[in-house]
């Protein structure tokens, strides 16, 4: 999560690589001989931080903040859990870990991130959220029959919304969520083996799926694209399909907000 300190080894193997601004996945498949086996830098430090559960998130940022700097955050830990279970708080699980936890890990940090110069926060969201209407009348699945897939959906139109708002709020840091493409990962073998086994070889590599990523975090000219956006193979692309009546009103926007800062400083 961490890029400080920004060697000068490091950018400039990256800034080589990163600043194609066209996206194949034999150019990915190129970058991935490129990586070095080790890191030229020895300023890693490793945080284990359970994001569904949002006092554990706030303890993590107090203590960070004392001892690290920070340029890019990256908002990738995220679940899908088929059946609803709820956390040790009482929370739905899906919902902790994709929406309330990332809410509470962003908003904490952005005073550390306005701190430093090119700061920039990306959010993993997904495709799925696509087929999603905001509903912030049933956040935890609590009266409606639950489909994790649905669910998880649900959890990424929300981070595309908490992505615009920052924004808006935060014109000092470079706000962006994009969609991986679907990717041949662990989480996708085990939530989705229906899906898995159906797109088989047609699955991007996990490489193939964070080259979007890598490049919203690092290339000069991600930055230049309009704070708040939704990429795709490192292009800005809608957040609504056609017709589909996915748009949500500000008041359902800030209704969304104004729940998960309860339940942010509830658990602070």
């Amino acid at each position: 999560m961490s890029l400080h300190p920004r060697t000068s080894s490091l950018m400039s193997w990256r800034s080589k690589s990163l600043e194609e601004p066209s996206w194949s996945p034999g150019g990915t498949a190129a970058l991935e001989k490129q990586l070095p086996s080790r890191s030229p830098s020895e300023n890693i430090f490793l945080h284990i931080v359970d994001l569904s559960d949002p006092k554990t998130v706030w303890k993590f940022v107090e203590n960070f903040k004392q001892e690290h700097t920070l340029n890019v955050l990256i908002n990738n830990a995220g679940c899908m859990v088929n059946k609803r279970e709820l956390t040790e708080d009482g929370l739905e699980k899906n919902f902790a870990t994709n929406t309330l936890g990332v809410y509470v890990l962003t908003t904490a940090l952005i005073p550390v991130l306005e701190k430093e110069h090119d700061p920039r926060v990306i959010t993993v969201s997904s495709g799925g959220m696509l087929v999603q209407k905001l509903n912030t009348d049933d956040l935890q699945s609590e009266r409606t029959a639950f489909d994790g897939t649905m669910v998880y959906a649900q959890n990424k139109r929300q981070q595309v919304v908490l992505t615009e708002r920052w924004a808006r709020a935060h014109p000092a840091i470079h706000f962006s969520c994009m969609h991986p493409g679907w990717a041949d990962t662990p989480g996708v073998r085990l939530s989705m083996p229906g899906f898995h086994a159906r797109l088989g070889a047609r699955l991007r590599s996990e490489a193939q799926g964070a080259d979007t990523v890598l490049w919203l975090a690092l290339a000069p000219t991600a930055a230049v694209q309009p704070s708040g956006s939704f990429f795709q193979d490192r292009k800005p692309v809608p957040t609504h399909l056609p017709f589909a009546r996915t748009s949500s009103s500000p008041a359902e926007e800030e209704k969304l907000i104004e729940i998960l800062e309860e339940l942010a400083q509830r658990f602070k």
